[in-house]
């Protein structure tokens, strides 16, 4: 016989939304409380999407996929935030994407419970907060769900009994980086932008000296470090030949035009400009099989509700709430 659907009827309990780590805690009634043994549990992996079918294949889908063989109990979908993206996909190619908020309705209409989003972001910046805030609504509108939000590769450093994503990816991003002689240099290019998460960046470029990969530079598209900071490096350290690479989910058009193109204002252009021999890498992180590996064992913390920083040291006192 099934074990009964409500517990409790009448009181309250205090509903647990896991989001980025935080613990949240709130009123829900025992009315909508169902049994454990019969929660329907999902993760849902967020990304910013792309247009390029080939390239999904190898980045967004394989990590999906990656996902799904890790935890076959749960139903694994697939949601992009960008608006544009989905639309051009539809006109395009009549392929019909969801976004993070159609995706979670649907979820929450077909009664699912249990759900844990892991976006494929880089870093924190603007797309994880765009998540971070439909969650945030959703924990609002239902509190009865049991909701967990994952972290993207660049989060943690190490402190505090945390995981230091940034060697933790350094470690992965070995597995592409080809053998290195004298005056080479590997250039890797992200996204960057005003958000201030990506320092996360600047913070990648130290953590690559700690790890002793001083041939290792790193410069964004919209932000700091730039080509042109990492030109100075690279000339002061006597560099003669440069491998342009994404630091990108997927190798796109940042990549191919933006990064690896002919233009003039190409970051491959700019480079030899400067006086460097350049070679190209055009394949997105999602390629590389030990990113996917990162972004499955933070799907794992998130269901574990570890790294919750709502829990503080003994050495840690509260921090006062000043009224």
């Amino acid at each position: 016989m099934m074990k009964k659907m409500m517990r409790l009827l009448g009181i309250l309990l205090l509903g647990v939304i896991m989001v980025g780590g935080v613990t949240v805690q709130q009123k829900v009634s025992a009315a909508d409380v169902i049994d454990e043994g019969n929660v329907k549990k999902a993760i849902l992996v967020v990304s910013f999407g792309t247009t390029d079918a080939d390239t999904r294949a190898v980045t967004t889908d394989a990590v999906q996929h990656k996902i799904k063989a890790a935890f076959p109990d749960y139903e694994v979908r697939q949601a992009f935030t960008s608006r544009i993206i989905i639309k051009k996909l539809e006109i395009r190619d009549h392929l019909k994407m969801d976004t993070e908020k159609q995706a979670l309705d649907k979820l929450m209409n077909e009664g699912y419970t249990e759900i844990i989003i892991q976006p494929l972001h880089i870093e924190a910046g603007d797309e994880y907060e765009k998540v971070s805030r439909i969650v945030e609504e959703f924990t609002k509108r239902h509190p009865f769900l049991k909701i967990s939000l994952g972290r993207p590769i660049f989060y943690f450093t190490g402190q505090n009994e945390r995981p230091d994503d940034y060697m933790i990816a350094i470690k992965a991003l070995t597995n592409q980086i080809p053998r290195m002689m004298n005056h080479d240099a590997i250039a890797l290019m992200g996204y960057g932008g005003l958000n201030p998460s990506n320092t996360a960046y600047a913070a990648l470029q130290m953590k690559l000296q700690d790890a002793e990969l001083n041939n290792v530079f790193v410069f964004t598209v919209e932000g700091y470090p730039t080509i042109d900071t990492a030109i100075k490096e690279m000339k002061y350290n006597k560099i003669k030949r440069v491998t342009l690479m994404p630091l990108m989910l997927t190798a796109g058009d940042h990549a191919n035009k933006g990064m690896a193109g002919d233009g003039k204002d190409s970051f491959k252009s700019q480079l030899i400009a400067a006086g460097f021999q350049v070679n190209t890498y055009v394949h997105g992180l999602g390629e590389n099989t030990k990113i996917q590996d990162i972004y499955v064992q933070h799907v794992q913390d998130a269901m574990d509700g570890r790294y919750d920083k709502s829990v503080r040291g003994s050495d840690r006192p509260i921090i006062p709430v000043i009224e």
